[in-house]
Order: structure tokens, then C-alpha cells, then sequence
């Protein structure tokens, strides 16, 4: 059995205090994916886990990759006919979380989760390279398949359906938008005494407490 008790870290390069923290938690996300962007060690800053719920209770995690943000919320996009999609039709409810460890730092943040509009999901699709755009098209996510020959297939069958005109965003993907109702930043501190400030929205502000580690 590999032993896991003995590997420890002490965390010790940041510090993260209420006076230091912008008002906003929107704002202060940007700062802090600037950084990480900026410091050049995250191989993929953007990536986070991406956390579902079905109606009863049973959760799903996996990692998606972040393409903008702003005050109206977290926007990523999927296939429509994917589990994690399915299950936000039952449930809307979901989490997110950034874990750049190597900075020591980790972003939690819930909320609610509805589709972009239409003109937003065509948007982003017609930025897209053209194989990931043919992508979209070939994969049946999450469904089961017979092999990596059915994939093979499909994307000689697409790639010629669109040989000759523009490929079009199919019905069955698009974007998502989390709109947060509680935000956290965590920092790693020293023996295990680590920094957690939380945000809390309100009606009209964001509430900022502190959490024990």
C-alpha cells in the first residue's frame, strides 16, 4: 500500500487579509487570474472543476475549462445533450472550483447556472478553430460508444457534410453561465491556519466574512 500519511507541505508564500481584498469578489477574481495567468507556472489557469448535482442528490464533478467572465457570472460551454447538462436540467444548482495549488491558492464560488443566449453561443462557436468546431459535431458526449473507430467514422462523415460551406453551431451545444450567490478565496498559510475569506450576495452588496481553516 503507498503510504500518503508523510506527504506534507506547509504553505507559506501569501498572505490574504479583509483590508487587502477588493470589495467586489467579481473584481477580485480578475486580480487574482491575472496573477496566475501572469506568473506563467499554471499550465491551464482557466481550468476548474465543475460540480453537478441530480435532483436527488447525487453529485458528478468534472473539469472544464472557464472562457469569460464578468459581474453576471462564469461562462463555459458543453454539449446540451451531456450529463452534466442533463443534470442541470433537474437541478441548477452547482459549484466551481479553481485550484492553482502551486500558487497555493484555491477559488470556490456557487451559484445558480442557465443557458447563454443563442447569440452569445454563436459567438463564441465562430471563434472556435475549425476542428473544434468539428468536434461539437462528432462527439455524442457522454454517451456510450463502441469504440474509438465510431468516433473515426463520424468525423470522416461530418468533416464531409461541411467540406464545402461554413460549419454552423449545432442546436445541442452552447454556453452556461453560473451566476454566484457565494464566492471564496482560500490561501494556504502555515500550519494548516490558512486564509479563507468569503463573499455573500445580497440583494443590493456582497457581505465579506471570514472562515475558520
Amino acid at each position: 500500500m503507498t503510504d500518503l500519511h508523510n506527504l506534507r507541505k506547509d504553505y507559506k508564500q501569501d498572505t490574504l487579509s479583509e483590508s487587502e481584498v477588493d470589495k467586489n469578489p467579481i473584481a477580485q477574481f480578475e486580480k487574482w487570474m491575472h496573477e496566475t495567468i501572469s506568473s506563467k507556472i499554471v499550465p491551464e489557469p482557466n481550468a476548474m472543476t465543475f460540480v453537478t448535482s441530480t435532483l436527488d442528490g447525487k453529485p458528478s464533478a468534472r473539469v472544464v475549462l472557464l472562457k469569460s467572465f464578468s459581474k453576471e457570472g462564469f461562462i463555459f460551454y458543453t454539449n446540451y445533450e451531456s450529463r452534466k447538462a442533463k443534470e442541470l436540467n433537474e437541478n441548477p444548482n452547482a459549484c466551481i472550483v479553481f485550484d492553482w495549488h502551486i500558487m497555493e491558492r484555491q477559488v470556490r464560488i456557487e451559484g445558480i447556472v442557465k443557458k447563454t443566449s443563442k447569440e452569445e453561443s454563436d459567438r463564441y462557436f465562430n471563434s472556435r478553430p475549425k476542428d473544434s468546431q468539428l468536434g461539437a459535431w462528432i462527439s455524442p458526449q457522454s454517451s456510450f460508444i463502441d469504440g474509438r473507430q465510431e468516433l473515426d467514422d463520424r468525423k470522416v462523415q461530418i468533416e464531409s457534410q461541411f467540406e464545402e460551406k461554413p460549419i454552423t453551431r449545432p442546436l445541442h451545444w452552447g454556453g452556461y453561465v453560473l451566476k454566484p450567490h457565494t464566492i471564496e478565496f482560500w490561501q494556504g498559510r502555515q500550519s494548516r491556519l490558512h486564509d479563507r475569506l468569503i463573499y455573500f450576495k445580497t440583494d443590493e452588496e456582497w457581505i465579506l466574512r471570514r472562515l475558520a481553516p
